[in-house]
């Protein structure tokens, strides 16, 4: 990574202007952010193990990430249901406050925890613990990116904790050359509001959701893995989950939808005389093409599946079209979808549900009913 030390003292000096020409905002958000260091660091490991749902629900709903949702609680039930209370609550308190190195606790709280991606993880510690982690997401990503670092984890699956505690040494180097600047209580969270606040810039953000502008690692067209397969698998199939709910559908993972078939994602709606309607996804990043070939057929004795949708990249996408080629109940019906489109389309989709939502048109005391 290679740090324009030069521009960031540029910007530096124009956000120093920006917040002296408007000291009252500089107050309010400093204050915010003194705020909520205040608050996460008051909730100590055992806080966190005995917090109950009313609890939890606040720790997790104050988030910036959760911006993105409408209904908070939506997602907070998730994580119980998915996880089970007691697992999340003594997961989330290692994560935060635990002995091991911020590596292992990242990896471990990743594996064993589903629905809280890099973004929530990363702003929870770096609330708990501002002068060591940084808070990584869509923000900081165009931020560093237009500073010159390259070699960015554009998706969650490539944020393993080996990177995510490089992100918090450059995040760290950063915070130093603002306190050489006069910015003497520069921390990481200060270095967030800064990235927010200064470093979003237009031509960047313009680039970000073209297709594979960002995704290109290396310049091959694709996305690199750099994480195990299965990581890549869950972030494509929870985000096809979270598409379609904000598409106004009933979305959910790993749903049987007929005897002996479990697919990844499911949209459900009701669509007047037709009554029920499913559409099935089933991502494929490893493993055997014929049990995903298998899958979907079964799925197709769902009288209520109207849509079959097969998810990889395009080289098995090529091997799944040449394998279905012979099996004419499945050709007519089975599409294809980049994984790639589906995080652009996630992407572009969380940002304008995280605009909309930040306008508060919606009281959460309706949403949460």
């Amino acid at each position: 990574m290679s740090l324009d030390s030069e521009l960031l003292r540029k910007h530096i000096e124009a956000w120093k202007a920006k917040l002296a020409k408007d000291p009252q905002r500089a107050a309010l958000a400093k204050q915010e952010r003194v705020d909520r260091i205040a608050y996460y660091q008051s909730q100590t490991a055992e806080k966190i193990r005995h917090f109950s749902q009313d609890e939890f629900y606040e720790y997790i709903s104050k988030l910036w990430a959760m911006l993105i949702w409408g209904n908070k609680k939506y997602l907070v039930d998730k994580l119980i249901n998915d996880n089970g209370f007691e697992a999340v609550k003594n997961e989330l308190a290692e994560l935060v406050w635990g002995d091991q190195p911020i590596e292992k606790r990242w990896d471990h709280f990743r594996s064993t925890i589903k629905g809280m991606g890099p973004a929530m993880m990363s702003e929870i510690l770096c609330h708990s613990s501002p002068n060591n982690y940084m808070l990584w997401n869509r923000r900081a990503y165009v931020g560093l990116h237009y500073l010159g670092i390259d070699d960015l984890p554009r998706y969650n699956y490539q944020v393993t904790g080996t990177r995510y505690r490089s992100l918090c040494d450059t995040a760290n180097a950063m915070c130093q050359v603002m306190r050489t600047e006069n910015i003497s209580e520069a921390d990481l969270l200060t270095l967030d509001l800064f990235i927010w606040d200064e470093l979003q810039v237009e031509e960047t953000l313009s680039q970000i959701h073209k297709k594979g502008a960002a995704a290109d690692v290396g310049g091959t067209g694709q996305i690199a893995p750099q994480a195990a397969p299965e990581f890549l698998h869950d972030e494509v199939r929870d985000k096809l989950e979270q598409i379609g709910i904000w598409l106004g559908f009933s979305a959910k993972t790993e749903v049987k939808v007929a005897d002996g078939a479990v697919v990844d994602t499911v949209w459900e709606s009701s669509i007047g005389n037709l009554g029920r309607v499913i559409y099935v996804f089933e991502v494929q990043t490893a493993g055997s093409i014929d049990s995903l070939i298998l899958n979907l057929l079964k799925s197709l004795n769902n009288p209520a599946v109207q849509g079959i949708v097969a998810v990889s990249d395009p080289t098995q996408i090529g091997k799944i079209r040449k394998e279905v080629a012979g099996l004419p109940q499945l050709r007519e019906k089975l599409k294809y979808w980049d994984y790639t489109e589906v995080l652009h389309v996630h992407e572009a989709l969380e940002a304008v549900n995280e605009s909309i939502n930040s306008l508060g048109l919606v009281p959460q005391s309706i949403l949460s009913v």
